[in-house]
């Protein structure tokens, strides 16, 4: 163990809420008051933090760091953290994005950790060219995030909804979706690079590479939850020395349709860590 170090695991969850306001109803709060996770981050929070009930905005035992979008009822990320954070940054620089409720860091002894959520686009609309403007900025910001942080010492973990499905093995119905947004060329092209350039991680498919799934969003529509007919485009991305220390990624998928406070499950993921004491 490095010198100056403390050897402790560590449990990251992320989790698209589909609006923390209706998730703290059906079932959030219980499971945040139950969770082994340190930190925990949120998307599509659709909230002001002033609107959420202090129980939800800063619950007893965590620090809670909240960033809403300037359109009302839209977007929102959050973090809830067991640990006093030493910075916090809302935005990546860019000017079209800084208030739109997509990207929220906490910068703690050793880690970065980012709630991402990427917006879901629509072919041949303006939410599709939105959502490529946002990848065309958001890639190179990666790339200097994990140098950055490297030349400091620490490690990143970007976490969210990424709203693309990097592969076949990624959705149940990929021959259907080739022409849908979260699944065309190019967004996988994208997704590519975050890995292949940018150096991150993706850790479910380093611990499980072969797949199908595991899904982490269901359509409430039909059948779609009971037939397993999902996609898998929550993640939880590494910077490599981290990656190295992750022992297990879990989709915490709700035991019955009527158990589900989201349309997403929460992704969890543990890493057994030598964090900067």
């Amino acid at each position: 163990m490095p010198p100056g170090s403390l050897r402790f695991v560590l449990t990251v969850s992320t989790v698209n809420v589909n609006g923390l306001r209706a998730a703290a109803k059906k079932g959030f709060v219980e499971w945040l008051a139950a969770t082994d996770a340190s930190l925990v981050a949120c998307q599509e929070v659709r909230a002001e933090p002033a609107e959420l009930p202090a129980a939800v905005r800063e619950p007893d035992g965590w620090h809670g760091l909240h960033a809403p979008a300037a359109d009302k009822g839209r977007a929102g990320v959050s973090i809830y953290s067991r640990f006093e954070p030493e910075e916090v940054r809302v935005g990546f620089g860019e000017p079209e994005f800084e208030d739109s409720g997509r990207y929220l860091e906490a910068h703690l002894p050793g880690l970065v950790l980012a709630s991402l959520y990427l917006p879901s686009g629509d072919v041949g609309t303006p939410r599709q060219d939105e959502k490529e403007r946002f990848m065309a900025a958001f890639l190179p910001y990666l790339i200097e995030l994990r140098a950055k942080a490297e030349a400091s010492g620490s490690e990143v973990l970007v976490v969210g909804d990424w709203n693309i499905a990097h592969a076949e093995i990624d959705l149940k119905n990929w021959k259907g979706n080739r022409k849908n947004s979260g699944f065309l060329p190019e967004e996988r092209a994208w997704l590519g690079r975050v890995f292949d350039e940018a150096g991150y991680v993706d850790l479910q498919r380093r611990l499980d590479p072969d797949g199908p799934g595991p899904y982490t969003w269901w359509s409430y529509r039909g059948q779609a939850f009971d037939n397993d007919s999902g996609w898998r485009i929550d993640l939880v991305c590494a910077s490599p020395g981290i990656a190295e220390k992750c022992t297990s990624v879990v989709v915490e998928r709700a035991a019955s349709y009527d158990q589900r406070w989201s349309d997403h499950a929460p992704v969890t993921a543990t890493f057994d860590w030598d964090v900067p004491a």
